[in-house]
């Protein structure tokens, strides 16, 4: 688990094809490696990955087929910028929300604006994410924890203060780049939480149903 307070920003070193996978070398910046063992966990722009071996300046760290289909690494070449953030702990200050490093899809930068000393972005995301994202809500983006502004179906509006810009990669964001989204864990747990209850009123024979629950703004 995350926080999505980023900790550093780091550089892709190397990128080495192995079969239908991919290993990563990372220069990890200003992250503090001391207490980082074999097997821990790092979030890269939000996609959590193991490390499978330490140096002095950075990490390795292998990506599945499945990760690799499921975001924008295969993109990744050496000099790609990315945010790192180490696993939290029990004494982690939680600034953030809680972030599961499960990238939830792919969105794109649709514009960029200055707003005040703020930089706006409007985010298209998958229409399946939508329901999940809400007005001051939370999400992340490329493991930033983040604060919605607006959102419609398709598409959610940041507002990103100077310090967040200057500290992540968000300070390369520009029309059309693609970003990874993961949806506040709260919001998905709920939507199964209220299946599961539709699921066994139904099989009671209860008149509560899915339908009800949508038309009365639970879903």
């Amino acid at each position: 688990m995350f926080t999505g307070i980023i900790e550093s920003l780091g550089c892709i070193e190397r990128v080495e094809p192995r079969g239908k996978d991919l290993v990563l070398s990372i220069y990890s910046g200003k992250l503090d490696l001391s207490d980082v063992h074999l097997g821990d966990s790092i979030a890269v722009n939000g996609v959590c990955l193991t490390v499978t071996c330490l140096s002095n300046s950075g990490f390795m760290a292998d990506v599945s087929a499945e990760s690799l289909a499921n975001t924008n690494i295969k993109h990744y070449s050496a000099g790609t910028q990315v945010n790192l953030e180490k696993a939290l702990t029990l004494a982690t200050r939680l600034g953030g929300h809680m972030v599961s490093g499960h990238v939830d899809g792919v969105g794109r930068v649709l514009d960029k604006s200055n707003d005040g000393r703020s930089i706006r972005f409007d985010i298209e995301c998958p229409q399946s994410l939508g329901k999940y994202i809400a007005n001051k809500g939370s999400i992340t983006v490329d493991g930033v924890s983040l604060t919605v502004t607006g959102c419609t179906k398709d598409s959610f509006s940041l507002n990103i203060v100077p310090h967040t810009v200057a500290e992540t990669t968000i300070q390369t964001f520009q029309k059309g780049q693609a970003v990874h989204v993961e949806v506040d864990l709260i919001a998905r747990y709920t939507e199964r939480l209220l299946e599961a209850k539709v699921e066994e009123q139904s099989s009671s024979g209860s008149k509560l149903s899915q339908n009800f629950l949508s038309e009365h703004g639970f879903i």
